[in-house]
């Protein structure tokens, strides 16, 4: 059975590369800081991924979309009632639908193929749910690709043991949660089955369909016993991607604007660093080698073919999973511009600087909208180049969207509107029932741990290194080495010699029309084959 994602789209083959692929797409939610969840408000995020058909798209088959859909907070009040067998308590089972083989024979297959991994995982499968679709809506292009669709429901094996004491007490809400993302990787990897989620607090219906067509393709969604307080919308438009059914947004976390324009060196010291990567909330138990196993039946961290929203999804996902707040989870990826920023606190600024060393930022141009099912929000990367605008009635619903006129609200009941600014982050807490501001969010999270002390104890400036011994070359040993290394007469005269008079790199506005190094028939400088790839 091949890998869900590696069917997402071709091979690599003459100038396509699949690690190439990026999107642009329309993001927005809609929140309650009552935090009851309804119907109504379902409605209205639906109404804002239909206001959004314009930033997604379709081929040349207008009834096959590049992608649409919605993350919402488990409905366990519908569940309960559609099953079709008993349900733990609210938190107590994960549920997430299965994009199974569309032939009987592969998904009966599949399906036996996930209970032997939720047995050896620890979980119990309480059923699976046939999830009603209307496939007779879709274009040719994503009915013959599109898979059956059944609801998952695990719990905690030891809750049916009826277990007691704290070793092996039923997991519930995100403890319960890291069982079934260890069952979730295995499945991806092991059958090639995709979950568009698999959670104890939220739900994604997607699909690869326009942004009309998400509601009366899964029926469920009109149903009015299907509720939430949190609604995070995404419509797709894969400027240069293909569309497919794993590919659509939202993921398990999160739905993203623009492109992460760093992501191969992302994805690649991730890879790198997995060695390093350990967890005592992984595994049953306090063992440390068991600990470290279940978290190993999860990698690779990121997988392969997978576009690069995705990407930043796994890794984002292993971070909250890990024991971190969702928001300081998202800061590690996509900290503001701290550097040179003289005004910060020094308590914020060694916040940063100590992640820094063991996550590299993830640039964009990018905005990123997330949510765990209780807080919900956005963030624009450090550069900033994607909009973002939110209103906040008197009511206390709260609209985020990719540009104004998402939701049709009466001027008189707007008490706040604004825009999502740099390196700043818009959240929202449906428990604590407000809005908390970037500040906040900022300050806490700096004086949790004593940054400075760490960063004070551990860090070593390469100006504290002992000095090297200096060996005195000639001006024909200098030259014979520069020709060796292949420096010509020009990085000479427009770059080495600028930085070794104003300590600083020369900047210019030309472009260059020097073939790049793997197509030059020069000897060039070794770092010449190293370029970053930005938009």
């Amino acid at each position: 059975m091949r890998a869900s994602f590696q069917a997402a789209h071709p091979a690599k083959q003459g100038m396509y590369d699949p690690r190439y692929e990026h999107d642009a797409c329309g993001v927005g939610f809609v929140a309650t800081l009552s935090g009851e969840p309804s119907h109504a408000l379902v409605q209205q995020g639906l109404t804002v991924l239909r206001n959004l058909e314009h930033r997604g798209a379709t081929g040349s088959d207008p009834d096959t979309g590049d992608g649409a859909g919605l993350l919402l907070q488990v409905p366990d009040a519908f569940l309960r009632e559609t099953a079709g067998f008993p349900l733990p308590e609210a938190g107590g089972y994960a549920v997430g639908i299965a994009f199974l083989p569309a032939e009987e024979t592969e998904a009966a297959e599949a399906v036996s193929q996930i209970e032997t991994l939720a047995s050896e995982e620890g979980l119990t499968v309480l059923g699976w749910r046939e999830v009603p679709v209307a496939p007779e809506l879709l274009g040719p292009g994503a009915r013959e690709t599109m898979p059956s669709f059944r609801q998952l429901f695990v719990t905690d094996a030891a809750t049916d043991a009826g277990t007691e004491g704290d070793a092996g007490a039923p997991r519930t809400g995100i403890a319960l949660d890291r069982l079934a993302f260890v069952l979730r990787k295995r499945a991806e990897r092991e059958t090639g089955i995709y979950f568009p989620s698999l959670s104890s607090r939220t739900l994604v219906y997607k699909g690869m369909l326009t942004t009309g067509q998400l509601e009366p393709f899964f029926p469920d969604l009109s149903d009015r016993r299907f509720t939430s307080a949190i609604a995070l919308v995404h419509s797709r438009f894969s400027t240069n991607t293909f569309p497919s059914w794993p590919l659509a947004h939202p993921y398990r976390f999160v739905a993203h604007n623009g492109e992460i324009n760093t992501v191969q060196g992302n994805r690649n010291w991730m890879r790198a660093r997995e060695s390093q990567l350990s967890s005592e909330l992984f595994g049953r138990g306090g063992d440390q080698a068991e600990q470290r196993k279940a978290l190993e039946r999860t990698f690779p961290v990121n997988t392969p073919g997978a576009s690069d929203s995705a990407t930043f999804d796994e890794v984002l996902e292993l971070l909250h999973l890990g024991g971190r707040s969702l928001p300081h989870s998202v800061l590690m990826m996509v900290p503001e511009a701290w550097e040179n920023h003289d005004s910060m606190s020094p308590a914020r600024r060694a916040f940063y600087q100590y992640h820094s060393t063991m996550m590299e930022p993830w640039d964009g141009p990018a905005c990123v909208t997330f949510t765990d099912g209780t807080q919900v929000g956005a963030v624009l990367d450090r550069n900033g180049l994607r909009p973002g605008r939110y209103w906040v009635t008197d009511e206390g619903l709260v609209v985020l969207g990719s540009e104004v006129g998402v939701l049709d609200i009466d001027p008189s009941r707007v008490v706040r509107k604004g825009r999502l600014q740099p390196g700043r982050m818009f959240l929202v807490d449906t428990a604590e029932h407000r809005i908390i501001e970037d500040d906040e969010i900022k300050q806490q999270l700096a004086s949790e741990q004593p940054y400075e002390e760490w960063l004070e104890a551990g860090l070593l400036d390469l100006a504290d290194l002992p000095e090297r011994e200096h060996i005195v070359h000639t001006h024909a040993s200098v030259t014979r080495r520069q020709q060796t290394f292949g420096y010509t007469e020009e990085e000479l005269r427009v770059l080495l010699a600028p930085m070794a008079r104003t300590a600083a790199e020369p900047i210019g506005s030309m472009g260059t029309d020097s073939p790049i190094a793997a197509l030059s028939d020069r000897p060039r400088l070794i770092f010449d084959y190293f370029t970053q790839l930005f938009a």
